[in-house]
């Protein structure tokens, strides 16, 4: 099967809502490469060493490729993502200078080739995310995250997702029942369960990435302690039907979000309805600039603000319920 491959040259801190734009366009698959020059900064605490640079990829430039079937008409495409990637200028993100360009490719060319750019990665000194293709020598108490992400999105390279890989270590006592909210390729559910949620609930609006995560889920032999759906977090808080037969219910004791800080304000109300008196809020996926506005929005729907835990120019929000008095 044919496919078109688009690439867009942006910048690093628009990548989350291009990449958004690019499935709500009906891409198959998204990547992103971020530049790996010598001048970036890197963590070594782990002994790694770098002698050359990884790409040559200009600092705080983006390439994200897209894939779109045969029969999408790419020039409609990309007049109407055009006006969308502007548009992010007036809420204080810039895309910078864009560049957009296409080519036809066959599925062999992009489903596998982006594989030699994912080897195992330390998050902390006790979890590392190992993607299935690779041999990897665990050490003794290691967490091992078995991943094989496919066409959806997350592997624990970026930033958010290590972050929220961080802040679900810090936060898990143990026993809770979580709902991980735009789940992609799964890691953030598998994580907290190998750090010792009894079960959760993983949600996706993408069919990709619900089949993505099931057979993560699976490999890490995690079936039968999660549930992996094709909704959203209202549907599951409004609807009977969505919650018959599920095993995690709201109301829970931990919610992740790990998506962005524009649809974390869409549903913060709901989240606090989702969660137990007590329970935890974490809300990844937030840039620098979304800090007050994301804070504020928090605090107005009755959370608390716990912690923040940052990483290069993101953060995340450990937001609590109240007990009830």
């Amino acid at each position: 099967m044919k496919w078109y491959e688009l690439t867009i040259a942006t910048t690093e801190v628009a990548t989350e809502m291009i990449s958004n734009f690019l499935h709500e366009n009906g891409a198959g698959g998204v990547s992103i490469e971020e530049s790996e020059n010598m001048n970036k900064p890197r963590d070594t605490k782990y002994g790694e060493w770098y002698d050359r640079a990884l790409n040559d990829i200009p600092e705080g430039v983006a390439i994200i490729k897209g894939y779109f079937t045969e029969e999408v008409n790419m020039d409609q495409l990309i007049a109407d993502i055009t006006p969308r990637v502007e548009e992010l200028r007036e809420f204080g993100i810039d895309p910078g200078n864009v560049e957009y360009t296409y080519v036809e490719v066959d599925d062999d060319d992009w489903a596998n080739a982006w594989k030699e750019f994912f080897h195992p990665i330390k998050i902390t000194d006790r979890i590392t995310i190992k993607p299935t293709w690779e041999h990897y020598e665990s050490s003794e108490g290691e967490i091992i995250i078995e991943l094989d992400p496919g066409m959806a999105f997350g592997t624990g390279t970026h930033p958010t997702t290590s972050l929220c890989l961080k802040t679900l270590e810090a936060v898990i006592q143990g026993g809770e029942e979580m709902i991980d909210v735009g789940t992609g390729s799964g890691v953030l559910a598998i994580g907290a369960l190998k750090l010792g949620v009894k079960n959760v609930l993983a949600l996706d609006l993408d069919p990709v990435a619900v089949s993505s995560a099931i057979e993560n889920i699976n490999l890490n032999n995690l079936s039968n302690r999660a549930e992996v759906k094709l909704s959203d977090l209202l549907g599951v808080l409004r609807s009977n039907d969505d919650t018959d037969g599920l095993t995690v219910k709201p109301p829970v004791d931990l919610v992740v979000a790990n998506i962005l800080a524009e649809i974390i304000m869409l549903f913060v109300d709901d989240v606090f309805e989702a969660l137990k008196p007590g329970g935890t809020y974490i809300a990844s996926g937030i840039w620098k600039n979304k800090e007050e506005l994301v804070e504020q929005g928090l605090i107005a729907a009755g959370f608390e603000i716990a912690d923040k835990h940052r990483d290069e120019d993101w953060l995340a929000f450990v937001a609590r319920k109240p007990q009830v008095n």
